[in-house]
């Protein structure tokens, strides 16, 4: 999950919620504003919505060969 940085500044930050065990409950994004004590802290690994759909359709247009040596290394541990 990235820290995404809307138009009007405001920055959706991951955030993850896990029980006293350890197990995760969920993920969500809250929103910061500026002038938040956090924004100056989040703001420089932001990534603006159309950057981050990018990441994403690279990601989906260029894993062919990682996906290709996992399953490899996944046949591997599993014989």
């Amino acid at each position: 999950m990235y820290v995404i940085r809307l138009a009007d500044g405001t920055l959706r930050v991951p955030q993850s919620l896990s029980s006293d065990d350890g197990r995760l409950i969920g993920n969500a994004y809250v929103e910061i504003s500026p002038g938040d004590p956090d924004y100056d802290r989040w703001l420089p690994e932001s990534l603006t919505e159309e950057e981050s759909a990018e990441r994403r359709r690279r990601w989906l247009e260029e894993n062919d060969e990682l996906e290709r040596e996992f399953l490899a290394f996944k046949a591997e541990q599993d014989s």
